[in-house]
């Protein structure tokens, strides 16, 4: 079985925020790891949906050449996705050759074949501005409540849908003044002559969910109408009809073509020019959408039409992961407001998989759900650090302790060592059938359970109080454990990939060659990682918000420059690291600053070694009043930098400079 699998594609006149992002990225990510590790053949493929009037018109007020404002916004959505690690086949952005090239091939086979006919429409144009207002670029007088202010779709104040003929007084929203109306010629896709074939396929289909079949199979009884496929706007893809010089093809009829032209790129990148064909050409292809629910009918009623129109054999096998809405802590996320977090900010304030996990446990599956800092806190210091990053912890200490670093296949020599094993099986086949289902946040509630379940054994059956006596038993539950966290590892691995690769490196294994198969088929023998670091920090909701702050530049302090002038910053050589007895991340760092050598706690062992920091010159805060950490003083501070995503880097001195020269 082959896949293609893809996302709704983000609209390139802004970054996506949290809910953008686990509805359709994060989503499609999550379900090509799994189908991967089933062995599956898939491309996974989206792109920036870059045209349209919104687009225009926001270059418009900017100043700019639209493709300057996409270019930029291109990039961005591709860093947040490098900064969530979700890996598409191929991103790519629908102002490229291979796609308006495809889409004008689509349309040109969908007129020949009698489906588009045209009709003059009365639009609203700025003579200033040169251009056909959208709907929502026009404001004016609400006719039923008289609100001015209601845009040319509808009244924020009344709520009604409105036209943006039947408002009164309307102004172009670009410069306030009024527009004309404008009688312009323009192309229809005959969607009702469909009505029947969609009909039968969706009652008919083994793939699609029960809620989009019902929710389209409505839409298809109320009626369906022909809808306008061209638009007056200059930025997009040109109609290729007859009389339509000036006429674009609307934004959504060109962005889901999008699917089939990702996919021939890629291949096009790969010199198999007609390899496409063997995915969306191919009955037995399978196709997964992950969308928000209001893009449902595009993807079951326009989409598959258009396929249809072709008289070309595409395959229907769709899938469609629809999530509801993902508000932020109460609210809807609103840029201008500052409510929520956008992608490029989250990705400066904490590591992918953190942002992953909380996201699918969150994931909006069946209802509207709320994001809070709180439940942020909550799956990153209970549920991965306290429950999976302890069970990690414990059982790689245990197998290191009591077998050498190294455990060979054991049976198991308890009922509730039993328990365990047969426990990971069922919970592989209960997940194995939710990420088939795209039931994704059940996913977590699975696995959580048998991680639970794993450090509760450890601590009931007491391997460090029965060594002595009975070593095998310790033996049969020290290999049950392994087993147990490499099949946690599997599970979780479309969820928080790089958490879970660092675990199956622990335990000695690769995780390129780890598969579901892996799961049932046990190991004979763990030769567990000498050293292992901790694979989750805990972290606090407030320093998050006042990051969060502080990378939008709000609430930030000025500082005057005589206050700057009282830090004494030196120059110094570190010439002796050690470990502190008894913390995990504090090195205890001597310093020679020159006239005399500083000693400086620094919580810096998670990310170098003592042997790392000797003969460093850094930067030292000298001045500072002494701190007592684990009853010791520290006597200064080192500056590093912090990406905020796990990431540290010690600031050093570029050239030949003596210790204790000041820092101005």
């Amino acid at each position: 079985m082959k896949w293609v699998v893809t996302s709704a594609w983000p609209y390139a006149h802004g970054t996506p925020h949290l809910g953008n992002i686990v509805s359709s990225l994060l989503s499609a990510d999550v379900f090509n790891r799994y189908l991967r590790l089933k062995g599956y053949e898939t491309i996974m493929v989206s792109g920036s949906d870059e045209h349209g009037s919104p687009i225009e018109i926001k270059a418009i007020k900017l100043g700019l050449d639209p493709k300057e404002l996409t270019d930029k916004v291109h990039q961005q959505i591709k860093d947040i996705l490098k900064g969530f690690n979700i890996e598409f086949d191929n991103y790519t952005r629908t102002h490229n050759t291979t796609h308006i090239k495809y889409v004008q091939e689509v349309f040109r086979k969908i007129y020949n074949n009698g489906y588009i006919f045209s009709k003059y429409d009365e639009l609203l144009y700025c003579p200033k501005d040169k251009l056909f207002l959208p709907d929502r670029f026009v404001i004016g007088t609400c006719p039923h409540c008289g609100y001015d202010g209601a845009r040319g779709d509808q009244c924020e104040n009344c709520g009604k849908l409105l036209d943006p003929l039947d408002l009164l007084n309307p102004r172009c929203s670009i410069c306030d003044l009024k527009p004309t109306v404008k009688k312009v010629k323009h192309y229809y896709f005959d969607l009702p002559k469909f009505s029947d074939k969609l009909y039968r396929w969706i009652k008919q289909s083994k793939t699609l969910s029960d809620n989009s079949k019902n929710f389209s199979l409505q839409m298809i009884k109320q009626g369906l109408k022909a809808r306008s496929i061209t638009r007056n706007n200059k930025w997009g893809v040109p109609a290729p009809f007859p009389d339509a010089e000036d006429l674009t093809i609307y934004v959504w009829f060109d962005a889901v073509l999008g699917y089939v032209s990702a996919v021939m790129e890629y291949f096009e990148n790969q010199d198999r020019k007609d390899g496409w064909m063997d995915y969306w050409l191919d009955e037995n292809t399978h196709i997964a959408f992950f969308i928000g629910k209001d893009n449902i009918p595009f993807h079951t009623i326009i989409f598959p039409s258009l396929l249809m129109a072709t008289h070309d054999k595409y395959t229907l096998n769709f899938h469609i992961g629809a999530t509801e809405w993902l508000t932020f802590e109460g609210q809807k996320f609103s840029k201008t407001k500052g409510i929520g977090i956008w992608g490029d900010e989250a990705i400066k304030l904490l590591p992918g998989d953190y942002w992953r996990y909380t996201l699918i446990y969150l994931r909006p599956e069946t209802r509207d759900t709320d994001f809070t800092l709180s439940t942020l806190e909550y799956c990153v210091n209970k549920e991965l650090n306290d429950d999976l990053g302890n069970l990690v912890h414990r059982v790689l200490n245990l197998i290191k302790r009591y077998s050498n670093g190294k455990i060979e296949k054991t049976k198991p020599k308890t009922d509730r060592q039993v328990k365990l094993y047969h426990m990971g099986i069922q919970t592989a086949d209960k997940v194995d059938k939710e990420y088939m289902d795209m039931r994704f946040q059940r996913v977590i509630y699975s696995v959580m359970s048998l991680v639970r379940e794993a450090n509760a054994i450890i601590n009931h059956e007491k391997p460090w109080e029965t060594w002595r006596e009975e070593p095998d038993k310790v033996k049969g539950l020290l290999y049950i454990l392994a087993e147990t966290l490499k099949r946690i590892s599997i599970m979780l691995y479309p969820i928080i990939p790089e958490s879970s690769k660092k675990i199956l490196e622990y335990l000695g294994l690769d995780y390129r060659e780890m598969g579901w198969k892996d799961i049932y088929t046990p190991k004979d023998v763990y030769l567990i990682a000498s050293e292992f670091r901790p694979i989750f920090y805990k972290i606090d909701k407030e320093e998050i918000r006042n990051k969060l702050k502080e990378i939008r530049g709000e609430n930030m302090e000025e500082v005057d420059i005589e206050t700057f002038q009282k830090l004494d910053l030196r120059v110094g050589t570190i010439v002796k690291a050690l470990k502190k007895e008894g913390s995990k991340n504090l090195l205890r760092l001597y310093i020679d600053i020159g006239d005399r050598t500083v000693k400086v706690l620094a919580g810096l062992a998670n990310y170098y070694s003592p042997q790392d920091m000797i003969g460093k010159k850094v930067i030292v805060i000298t001045n500072l009043k002494k701190k007592k950490l684990m009853g010791e003083y520290s006597e200064g501070m080192i500056l590093a930098a912090d990406d905020g995503k796990g990431n540290i880097s010690l600031l050093t001195v570029d050239g030949d400079i003596e210790n204790g020269s000041k820092v101005r």
